[in-house]
C-alpha cells in the first residue's frame, strides 16, 4: 500500500495525540487573540507568531483579507465572549497581510476573468482581493473590520505586515491608532 500526501501529517498527529499534545487546551484563546491571515503555507502564524494550541483564534483565507464572512466569524466570537466577560476589552483582532502574496493573481485580467467563471462570481467583485501593496490592503482591512456594525466596539483591531524574505512582522496599524495616525511601521516581531 502506497502513502497518501496526508499519511505523513496524519503519523504526526497520532504522535501529537499520544504525547497529550492536546490536553488543556481550552475554547477560549489564552492570548485573547484572533488572528486572520493568508492561506499560504509560508504564512502560518503558529510558526511566524509561535503560536501554540489555544493561543490564538485563526482564520486563513486567500490574501488574509477581511470579507463578509470573517466579519460575521468575528462578531459570533465576540457575542460569545460577552458572555462570559460582562464587561472590559474582549480581544483583539490582527489582521496580517504578506508579502508576495499569491492573490496578487486577481489583478492579472484574464486570471480573474477564468477564475470569475470557475467559481461563479462576478469578475468585479474580484479585483478588491488582490494584495499588491500588503500595508495599503491592511489598513484597509483594518478600517473594514473597525467600521462593521456587527463588530463589538469592546473588540480591538490592529493591522501587520509579514515579510516573507525576513520573517518580520511589521505593526502598520496598533490596536489604539487611528488610520489617520499611521506612520513608519511601529515594532518588529522576529518569526
Amino acid at each position: 500500500m502506497t502513502m497518501t500526501n496526508i499519511d505523513t501529517a496524519l503519523e504526526r498527529n497520532r504522535a501529537f495525540a499520544a504525547a497529550g499534545g492536546h490536553e488543556g487546551a481550552g475554547v477560549f484563546p489564552n492570548l485573547r487573540a484572533f488572528v486572520v491571515t493568508c492561506l499560504d503555507p509560508r504564512v502560518d502564524p503558529a510558526h511566524f507568531l509561535g503560536l501554540g494550541l489555544g493561543d490564538a483564534i485563526v482564520v486563513r483565507n486567500v490574501g488574509g483579507r477581511v470579507t463578509r464572512e470573517v466579519i460575521n466569524d468575528v462578531a459570533f466570537i465576540g457575542q460569545v465572549v460577552e458572555a462570559i466577560l460582562p464587561d472590559g476589552p474582549l480581544f483583539e483582532v490582527a489582521v496580517i497581510h504578506h508579502t508576495q502574496c499569491g492573490s496578487g493573481a486577481f489583478a492579472d485580467d484574464t486570471f480573474r476573468r477564468r477564475y470569475a467563471e470557475r467559481i461563479g462570481v462576478e469578475e468585479s467583485t474580484l479585483r478588491e482581493h488582490a494584495v499588491l501593496d500588503p500595508v495599503a490592503t491592511v489598513t484597509r482591512d483594518v478600517e473594514r473590520l473597525r467600521s462593521a456594525p456587527a463588530i463589538s466596539p469592546r473588540v480591538a483591531v490592529s493591522g501587520h505586515v509579514y515579510d516573507v524574505a525576513s520573517g518580520l512582522v511589521e505593526t502598520v496599524l496598533s490596536a489604539h491608532e487611528e488610520p489617520s495616525e499611521r506612520g513608519q511601521p511601529r515594532e518588529r516581531v522576529r518569526a
